[in-house]
């Protein structure tokens, strides 16, 4: 059973031998991910000024950061007011020539599962357009704009979708930060009505491709989970999963959508304990894993390459395995600078995922 098969069943939550493994080297990993190249010619006018850097996108926002240690915001929106929307010509989406490195991708790597990289649904890159302050303002003020903006956004996202098909990906994953830390960026009514629409509309050209939907989310935004289910997406990425409470995501949402997640990184990691952090691991495999005590595991403090041996021999041994499983994959945090983490506290991660990551009796 290869690494691809092993994905598609734990998004299917039934057979899988053990969790999915999203992990850098020397670790375990089941997927590829590739994004969609610069349009020929992109220049993002990038300047720097001592420690401050700014560019634009290519759909024509200006960003800014400091320090160098985060992805920066939106400095000032491509349509800084909306008498612009008119004239606002969107970069394309659609030109082949932007998927080749995706398929070279793709086809280097059958045996893994393959996510194609897009920019958002419609509010990941309406917000950046308008800028975050004014687009939430805009969706109680200007909310037939917004759907306007939403609309000319989406045209280009399905074009994407369709490259990534062609392309050879097995699903499309987008970011969509739809929390702060204790709530929804807006009433779950305003969601539904001007952006739950896009979602259905996205995910129902993806089912048409064959394609899964995975999203990554930020923040506290539990209260559109089964919105975000009933329109199609199939794997909701996590960085936090604590802030949404794990036994709650496993008692009301396991069995319909498949989580990927590391180790809390606000909260487990940054505690820097050892064993909150094994813990926490254990929790994710076996609340949202469906794993058992009864498991094959590999040795307590097992080292990557023979994480990988063990790996490698129940994927072989699983070949008719039938054993209903949970639907979690396990991941790392990328960007250990930007939250101030040391790395040996993420391997403590990795390697209790690997412990407690076989399949369930």
């Amino acid at each position: 059973m290869d690494s691809r098969t092993i994905i598609r069943k734990v998004i299917n939550q039934g057979g899988a031998p053990r969790i999915g493994y999203h992990l850098p080297p020397p670790w375990p990993n089941d997927i590829v991910h590739a994004g969609i190249a610069p349009a020929p010619g992109f220049d993002d006018r990038r300047t720097a000024d001592g420690d401050s850097e700014a560019w634009y996108d290519e759909w024509g926002c200006l960003w800014r950061r400091l320090g160098g240690i985060s992805k920066g915001e939106v400095f000032q929106g491509a349509i800084a007011d909306w008498d612009q929307l008119d004239a606002y010509r969107p970069p394309d989406l659609g030109l082949e020539s932007r998927y080749q490195d995706a398929r070279r991708a793709f086809a280097a790597a059958p045996d893994k599962y393959r996510i194609g990289d897009i920019p958002g649904c419609a509010f990941n890159v309406s917000r950046y357009i308008r800028r975050l302050d004014n687009f939430l303002a805009d969706c109680l003020l200007e909310p037939g704009r917004v759907r306007r903006l939403n609309a000319i956004v989406m045209d280009e996202l399905l074009k994407a979708v369709r490259r990534m098909t062609e392309a050879g990906a097995d699903a499309v994953m987008f970011p969509e930060d739809w929390g702060t830390q204790d709530r929804l960026l807006m009433s779950p009514a305003t969601f539904r009505d001007l952006f739950l629409p896009e979602f259905h509309r996205l995910c129902g050209a993806a089912r048409e491709a064959g394609l899964d939907v995975w999203m990554h989310s930020c923040g506290k935004m539990t209260e559109i989970i089964d919105d975000l289910i009933g329109a199609g997406v199939r794997v909701l990425q996590f960085d936090q999963p604590t802030l949404h409470g794990i036994d709650l995501l496993a008692a009301r949402f396991a069995g319909r959508v498949a989580f990927e997640c590391p180790v809390d990184i606000q909260r487990t990691l940054q505690s820097r304990d050892a064993g909150l952090i094994r813990q926490e691991a254990r929790l994710l495999c076996e609340a949202l894993g469906g794993r058992g005590a009864a498991a094959p595991r590999c040795a307590r403090r097992v080292s990557a390459p023979a994480a990988h041996a063990q790996v490698a021999a129940y994927d072989r041994a699983a070949g008719t395995e039938t054993r209903r499983a949970g639907g979690f994959i396990a991941c790392r945090y990328t960007d250990e600078k930007a939250i101030g983490l040391e790395p040996e506290w993420q391997d403590i991660a990795c390697e209790a995922f690997l412990e407690f990551g076989g399949w369930k009796g």
